[in-house]
C-alpha cells in the first residue's frame, strides 16, 4: 500500500539535521522548524540552533563541525559544515557489538545457478579472456567478437552466457607490491565462478609473466584455464580462438540447477552517491546483508576510504579480536597511503556528492556502511584476495568505481550490487545491479537502473526489501542486467607504484 510522502524526514532521534524529501521553500515549515531559506531534494537543514564549532549529527553520529552559528530552519552544507576528520587513530574492540541470528524454521528461497567442480555457485556460465598485459587488450577484444560471433547459436541457446575479454592498460612497467596486484587482481578474476573457462593471453615479454599469473591463481581454479603468448604462436588470432572453442565445448555442457541463498556471493559498492543514497538504497542493501549472513552466504564490502569515520561501528560488529585488529589495521594502513602522499583523509565527497546533499566524508561514510546492516564482521581481506567465509567480508580495494567493483569480483562476487543517486551506465565483470536511490534516476535512465530503492519511502520496507530479492534472485538465475543488455562491461585494475 502507497504511504502518504512526508516532505522530509529525521532519521535518527539524535539528529540535529533533518533530509528534505522533496524541494523545500523559504517559509516552509517542515519538523516543526521554518526554513530560513530553499533547500534543495536530499539537502539538510537544521533542526534547532547550532553554535559555531559544535559537532552536526546524523545517523545519530557526528558528520563535521559547524564552521559558523547555525540556526533553525537553515540549510546545512558546505557553507556551514565542514569535516572532522583526522588521521590514523587507535581504535578499541567492542567486539559482538550486533549479531544476526538465523531464523529458525524460516524457509529461506533459492535461485538457479551453475554448481562448479570447486564447490562455489556461479550466476552466469561465461567464457573470459584476460590479457595480461596491455599490449594485447585489443588482441583479446577481437579474439571475443570473432568467437560470439561463431557461438551466437549456443549463446541463443543459452548453453553459454557470453564471451567477453576485459582490456586493461598494465601488466608491465611495473614493480614490486604494485606488480603484485595487478597480478593478485588477474588471478582473481581467472578464478571467478562465473568465468567456466579463462584463455590468459599474453604477449612474451611482459612484466607479468604468464607462469607467474598461473602460479597466483588458485589451485582449485586453474584446470579451467589456456594459455597463450602472443610472440610464441603464429598467428595468435587463429590459435587464440580454438582455445577458445576448447573451453565454449566444455562449459556448454553445464546446466542451471536449484540452489540454496547461502550459495550466493555478493559484492557491495555505492558511486555517485545523494542525500537519499543512506535513506533507500544502502539500508535497503544492508537488510539484505543481513539476510545473507542468517542464510550463511557471503557480503562483500569495501570501498575502504568511504569508511572513514563511520569505522568504529563496523569494527564493533568483529567476530573476533583477530578479525577486529585485521579490520582496524586494514583502516589505518589505507589513511597512511593518503597521509603519505601529501593528501588528507578527508579529500572526498566528489562534486556529484556535494550537489546531491552530502556535505562530509562523515556524512557520506555514514550512509556507505548502510550497505553491511548489522551483519557480522566474518573476515578481512586483501586486494585480489577470496572471500571464504560466510557473512561479511571487509576487502582492501580505494573507492572508485571501477577499481573496487573489479575487485569485487575478483574476490568472488558473482554480483555486484551498485547504489546510486547520480546514476551510471558501466558495468563490470559479474552482473551490476544498479540501484537506484530516488524515484527521479529511475525514470529518467531505465537503461541504466534495474531497481528502484525509494519504493521503501511510499511503500514501506518490508514490500522494498520483498521486491529487491526477488529481483536480485531473478538477476542470479539468468535474467539480464540493463549493463549487460547494454553492453556495458569493463574492469579497472589498482595502479599504485611508479611507471617505468
Amino acid at each position: 500500500m502507497t504511504q502518504a510522502i512526508p516532505p522530509s524526514i529525521r532519521i535518527h532521534a539524535a539528529d540535529d539535521v533533518a533530509v528534505a524529501l522533496r524541494p523545500l521553500a523559504a517559509g516552509e515549515q517542515a519538523e516543526g522548524v521554518v526554513l530560513t531559506g530553499d533547500v534543495a531534494r536530499g539537502h539538510k537543514f537544521a533542526l534547532h540552533d547550532i553554535a559555531e564549532g559544535a559537532p552536526v549529527v546524523k545517523y545519530g553520529q557526528p558528520i563535521g563541525r559547524a564552521t559558523r552559528a547555525i540556526a533553525a530552519g537553515d540549510h546545512v552544507h558546505t557553507h556551514n559544515l565542514a569535516t572532522a576528520l583526522v588521521g590514523e587513530l587507535a581504535y578499541s574492540p567492542h567486539l559482538g557489538a550486533a549479531q544476526v541470528q538465523a531464523e529458525e524454521g524460516a524457509e529461506m528461497p533459492t535461485w538457479r545457478g551453475y554448481r562448479r567442480a570447486d564447490g562455489r555457485a556461479a550466476t552466469r556460465n561465461e567464457i573470459w579472456i584476460l590479457p595480461t598485459v596491455g599490449c594485447v587488450g585489443m588482441t583479446a577484444e577481437q579474439v571475443a567478437r570473432e568467437a560470439q560471433a561463431r557461438h551466437a547459436d549456443l549463446i541463443a541457446a543459452g548453453r553459454i552466457d557470453g564471451i567477453h575479454a576485459f582490456a586493461h592498460p598494465h601488466g608491465c612497467s611495473q614493480l614490486g607490491d604494485d606488480l603484485d596486484g595487478t597480478r593478485a587482481v588477474l588471478a582473481g578474476l581467472a578464478a571467478s565462478p562465473n568465468a567456466a573457462g579463462v584463455l590468459l593471453l599474453g604477449l612474451g615479454c611482459e612484466s607479468n609473466q604468464l607462469d607467474a599469473l598461473v602460479e597466483a591463481v588458485p589451485v582449485w581454479a586453474r584446470s579451467k584455464l589456456r594459455l597463450l603468448s602472443s610472440q610464441s604462436a603464429g598467428n595468435e588470432i587463429v590459435e587464440a580462438g580454438k582455445l577458445v572453442d576448447e573451453l565454449v565445448a566444455e562449459a556448454a555442457r553445464a546446466e542451471r540447477t536449484q540452489l540454496p541463498l547461502s550459495a550466493l556471493t555478493i559484492g557491495l559498492k555505492c558511486g555517485g552517491s545523494d542525500g537519499f543514497s543512506g535513506l533507500t538504497a544502502n539500508p535497503l542493501l544492508g537488510r539484505l546483508s543481513e539476510t545473507m549472513a542468517r542464510a550463511g552466504g557471503k557480503a562483500i564490502l569495501t570501498e575502504i576510504p568511504e569508511i572513514f569515520g563511520a569505522e568504529q561501528a563496523l569494527l564493533d560488529r568483529s567476530s573476533s579480536r583477530e578479525v577486529f585488529e585485521a579490520a582496524a589495521g586494514l583502516v589505518n594502513r589505507f589513511k597512511r597511503y593518503y597521509l603519505d602522499q601529501g593528501l588528507p583523509v578527508s579529500e572526498n565527497p566528489s562534486p556529484g556528492n556535494l550537489e546531491g546533499g552530502i556535505t562530509t566524508l562523515e556524512e557520506k561514510s555514514l550512509g556507505a556502511v548502510q550497505k553491511a546492516g548489522h551483519a557480522p564482521l566474518s573476515d578481512v581481506i586483501d586486494y585480489g584476495g577470496q572471500a571464504s567465509v560466510p557473512g561479511l567480508t571487509l576487502m582492501e580495494a580505494p573507492g572508485n568505481d571501477a577499481v573496487s567493483s573489479t575487485a569485487l569480483a575478483a574476490s568472488g562476487a558473482t554480483l555486484v550490487l551498485f547504489t546510486t543517486g547520480r546514476g551510471t551506465p558501466l558495468g563490470f565483470p559479474v552482473p551490476t545491479i544498479k540501484v537506484a536511490s530516488n524515484r527521479t534516476l529511475a525514470e529518467s535512465k531505465p537503461h541504466w537502473i534495474d531497481f528502484d530503492a525509494s519504493i521503501a519511502l511510499d511503500e514501506g520496507q518490508e514490500a522494498a526489501d520483498a521486491a529487491f530479492l526477488a529481483r536480485i534472485l531473478a538477476f542470479a538465475s539468468g535474467e539480464r542486467t540493463a549493463s549487460e543488455r547494454g553492453g556495458q562491461r569493463a574492469i579497472a585494475v589498482w595502479k599504485r607504484g611508479v611507471t617505468l
